[in-house]
Order: structure tokens, then C-alpha cells, then sequence
């Protein structure tokens, strides 16, 4: 296989997986929606602002953000994004949905003023990449909300925790990672960090370029 194949199988990886679990992903992380809802609070999005969901699932962060009028949202998966369709529409939402790599969005430069990363540094192969990419299509002083689970900065992975990121990986998202290394990939400032449950398992924070 190419370098260029090898690049592309895990995204092709993550379309199938999340195409499969699309018609149950709800009943599953609807358990977060508390954490969403303050997630959405701190990054306070205004009703004329441009907002980009990243890895949008199938669109459980839009029940907190009904007032939003310039909504768009991607995904590697179409099945997500269809259910996300049919989800906006449900609350009265113009949402564009597109299906697009995190990584490489196609998007101008300073096409937002926010976007939101709920459980999609975790899951996409390249978080780095993906960060880089926030930072290029947000709006000089746009912010970013960011939830998702986390290593403790400057921690190293008990051997329990390695051994069980070998099966989380396969399933759906690497447990891993450290905020503070997709971070040194760029210049967004992280400006609040909180514990997010499980002991800091789960982490809410909020950037800003």
C-alpha cells in the first residue's frame, strides 16, 4: 500500500465504524449530555455567530444550541450526518452538513467564530492535524469548546490503561491522549480547563486564538 493509502485507511476505518453504529450511537451518548450542555454554556455561542461542529455524530449538541442561526457541522460519516439532518429539522434548525475530513476541512481561513471538538480529538487518527485546522478556520479572537477524555498533561499511561486503549482504539476512540500535545501543534490559548468527570477522565476546556 501507498503512503497516501495508508494515510487514508484509518479515516476509511472510522467512516464504517461510525456508519455501523450510527442507528445506536444515541442511546449511548446521550450519558454525556450534561457534560454537552456546559461545554456549550462556557463557550456562550450568539445567535449571528458562524459555529462549526466538528465530528457532529449525529447532532446531540444542537439540542443546546437551538438559537444559533448559522450552524455547519461535518463528520467522516454520512450515516451520522444524515440522522443529524433529521435531527435539526426536528428542532426547527438550518444546519449545513457536510461530509469532510476533520483533518484537512474544506473551509476558507477565518470562516468561524467557534467551533465545537465534543469527543472528536480522541477519535480522529491525526489529532494534531485536526487542531491545526480549527485554529486556521476560526475568526481572530474565536474560541473553541473542546470535551473529550484525556491522559493527565505530563502523566504517562498506567499499564492497565495502555492495555485497555489497545481494545478502546479498535472500538471507538484512543484514551490516551494529552490535551497539552495536540495543543503544542498550535497557537489557540486554552483559557478554562475543568474536570469533567471519572477524576479528570473527562475534560472540558475552552480555546481561543
Amino acid at each position: 500500500m501507498s503512503a497516501s493509502g495508508w494515510r487514508r485507511w484509518p479515516q476509511a476505518f472510522n467512516r464504517w465504524r461510525y456508519n455501523l453504529y450510527a442507528p445506536v450511537y444515541d442511546r449511548v451518548a446521550q450519558a454525556f449530555a450534561a457534560r454537552r450542555r456546559r461545554s456549550i454554556a462556557l463557550l456562550n455561542p450568539q445567535p449571528e455567530e458562524r459555529i462549526l461542529l466538528v465530528a457532529a455524530g449525529t447532532g446531540l449538541d444542537l439540542d443546546f444550541m437551538v438559537r444559533c442561526r448559522h450552524v455547519a457541522a461535518i463528520d467522516i460519516s454520512d450515516g451520522m450526518l444524515a440522522r443529524l439532518s433529521a435531527h435539526a429539522e426536528a428542532l426547527g434548525m438550518a444546519v449545513n452538513a457536510r461530509v469532510m475530513d476533520a483533518q484537512a476541512m474544506d473551509f476558507p481561513d477565518a470562516s468561524f467564530d467557534a467551533v465545537v471538538l465534543h469527543l472528536a480529538l480522541a477519535v480522529v487518527p491525526d489529532p494534531q492535524a485536526c487542531i491545526r485546522e480549527v485554529e486556521r478556520v476560526l475568526k481572530p479572537g474565536g474560541r473553541a469548546a473542546v470535551f473529550d477524555k484525556f491522559l493527565p498533561d505530563g502523566r504517562r499511561p498506567s499499564l492497565l490503561r495502555s492495555a485497555g486503549n489497545l481494545l478502546s482504539r479498535v472500538i471507538a476512540t484512543d484514551i490516551n491522549r494529552r490535551l497539552e500535545d495536540i495543543l503544542a501543534a498550535c497557537r489557540l490559548s486554552k483559557v478554562h480547563d475543568e474536570d469533567a468527570g471519572l477524576g479528570g477522565f473527562f475534560r472540558i476546556a475552552i480555546l481561543r486564538k
